[in-house]
């Protein structure tokens, strides 16, 4: 069985909600969203059975947008201002040239919808190296492994095409500098390769592919006194790139442009303990669903201007389109912290809210955090549950003058 357009689009669009995990999704295991691929029929309404109306942005590879580090998901996914690490690229590429160690890396882990099936999950590696005190290049794999699934033509087990694993990557260079001392640029090269079906034959799809661009700006200021304190403000673009296409090019989708801006205040308790505070405001920069069918039809930059004014529901409908994520975090003496998050988005825009927490350690060049998530919608959400881990690995450079001068 070849798959038609209707059929593509519903998989596409199934896939999506699935990964931003649309209420009644809790029903399907994976396997049976893409023996969609045999179904020509299947709405939104379908999907999501939250009694109010939706109108939720879909684009291609959302996987894009999942927090990959543990610190920023248990600030509730807020990371665009904070304090930079190893993780910084993702966030906020001008961020990671603030970043005080000379070179290092991180590895984070994410058992994905741990709640319906046992074998998705999301890894994410990435190193940096400080070339000097005013740039640094860092680069990262993020990897979604969306486990076995068997791929169907019809209802019934005899129908079974094949089987196959799904699975999608991003690998990214990044380089930062500073252009003063309180305020930096970073720019982001990204490949993006989506391989969903792979070679099932009776099919015509194939593995999606397409390059992005992230840029990003950070300021930040120390401020002295009997409580030092620190602000810090953050702005970038991500996912600045050519839409993607399953199977030809007159059938594209666009790949999750995003802005997020935001801020986090740091302030000195005494000598020992310190508290942040930080919020980030998002909004995909892809066209509203159900605009003016020509908005659909848009190319990169006429979709990405675009979007703030397309919303069917005008001005009002845009504002829905921000998600917020709100964070607290508190460190005693640099090596122990505690993170609260937030994270809120309209009912009419998909309707995920959640509380996360996280704890993190540090001591000399390692560091490990850990990030849980808590759903308060009334339905049970299959993010429940979600734990993330990671692992860092941070280090001053060690300088042929210093070590000269510990052998005198």
């Amino acid at each position: 069985m070849a798959l038609n357009m209707s059929g593509l689009q519903n998989l596409l669009l199934l896939i999506n909600y699935f990964y931003h995990l649309k209420n009644t999704l809790m029903k399907f295991r994976i396997l049976a969203i893409v023996s969609a691929l045999g179904i020509t029929q299947f709405s939104v309404g379908q999907i999501n059975n939250a009694g109010q109306d939706q109108n939720a942005i879909t684009t291609a590879v959302p996987f894009l947008l999942i927090s990959p580090d543990s610190r920023s998901a248990g600030l509730g996914e807020a990371g665009v201002a904070t304090s930079p690490d190893a993780n910084s690229s993702y966030w906020n590429a001008g961020k990671l040239v603030f970043i005080e160690k000379e070179y290092g890396g991180s590895l984070s882990y994410t058992p994905w919808l741990g709640k319906l099936v046992n074998d998705m999950s999301i890894s994410y590696l990435t190193g940096f190296y400080k070339i000097n005190r005013e740039s640094v290049i860092s680069s990262s794999l993020k990897y979604f492994d969306l486990g076995e699934i068997t791929f169907n033509s019809g209802p019934n087990p005899v129908d079974i095409l094949g089987v196959y694993n799904p699975r999608e990557l991003a690998f990214d260079v990044t380089y930062s500098r500073k252009l003063t001392e309180n305020f930096s640029l970073g720019i982001t090269g990204r490949y993006i390769n989506s391989n969903l079906v792979g070679s099932i034959s009776g099919t015509d799809a194939q593995a999606a592919n397409s390059v992005a661009a992230d840029i990003g700006a950070f300021y930040t200021k120390d401020y002295k006194g009997a409580k030092p304190s620190n602000l810090s403000l953050g702005a970038s673009i991500t996912n600045i790139g050519g839409k993607m296409t399953y199977t030809d090019d007159n059938n594209k989708d666009f790949i999750p442009t995003n802005l997020r801006f935001g801020s986090a205040y740091k302030r000195e308790i005494d000598a020992y303990n310190s508290l942040t505070f930080t919020i980030d405001f998002n909004k995909l920069m892809v066209p509203t669903p159900n605009a003016d069918s020509s908005d659909q039809n848009k190319e990169l930059l006429g979709g990405m201007f675009g979007s703030f004014s397309d919303a069917p529901g005008g001005a009002k409908e845009e504002f829905q389109e921000i998600t917020t994520s709100i964070g607290l975090e508190y460190w005693y003496n640099d090596i122990f912290a505690a993170r609260l998050g937030y994270f809120n988005e309209s009912k009419y825009k998909g309707n995920r809210k959640y509380f996360t927490v996280g704890l993190g350690f540090r001591k000399k060049a390692f560091g490990f955090d850990v990030a849980y998530l808590v759903p308060t919608n009334k339905r049970e959400s299959p993010l429940a549950e979600t734990i993330r881990f990671t692992l860092l690995l941070q280090f001053d450079k060690i300088r042929a003058e210093e070590e000269e001068s510990v052998t005198d």
